[in-house]
């Protein structure tokens, strides 16, 4: 490892810079794949979200959909006028607008769904047995990234369980 005379080095640069190249290829390949069918991930992040959860908040879908609000409000806006969504007022608190898929929505996710588990199969080939030992450390990664949750360094992962299935005791 070359260490500049300005900074010490740091274990794992080189995992983080991959995991950013791995994050951004996959996301390029699902854009292609569901761009064929005229979406975005983006699109499909957020009808996947209301097809799953039902009508929700802006703010819970902006989280899912990993989206700032001005941005979510103008794919919302256009997701409403091709209607594959609809706003409407929350009956529980008038303040507040929920969206919701409409049924060309749900129609059009039962589309891009099959275009993005083509996608996810061609990295689970990629990946082969090690798939879900991948999903199992990133949902562990995901979790410790949580504000307040960060696991001990050094928390093992329990290939049996992964192999078997299960979530690994962290």
């Amino acid at each position: 490892m070359t260490v500049r005379p300005d900074r010490t080095p740091q274990v794992g640069d080189e995992s983080l810079r991959r995991l950013s190249m791995v994050e951004r290829a996959v996301t390029q390949r699902l854009d292609e794949a569901l761009k064929v069918h005229g979406s975005g991930v983006d699109q499909w992040r957020i009808l996947s979200l209301l097809v799953e959860q039902g009508a929700c908040p802006m703010n819970a879908v902006a989280d899912h959909a990993m989206l700032l609000a001005p941005k979510l409000s103008k794919l919302v806006d256009r997701m409403v006028s091709t209607n594959l969504v609809s706003r409407r007022v929350d009956n529980d608190d008038r303040r507040r607008v929920l969206i919701f898929a409409t049924a060309r929505g749900r129609a059009a996710l039962e589309i891009w769904d099959v275009a993005v588990a083509e996608v996810q199969l061609r990295l689970r080939e990629i990946l082969g047995a090690d798939a879900d030992l991948l999903d199992s450390l990133l949902r562990r990664l995901s979790r410790g990234l949580q504000p307040g949750a960060l696991p001990a360094a050094g928390d093992p992962v329990e290939p049996d369980a992964v192999q078997a299935g299960r979530e690994p005791v962290l």
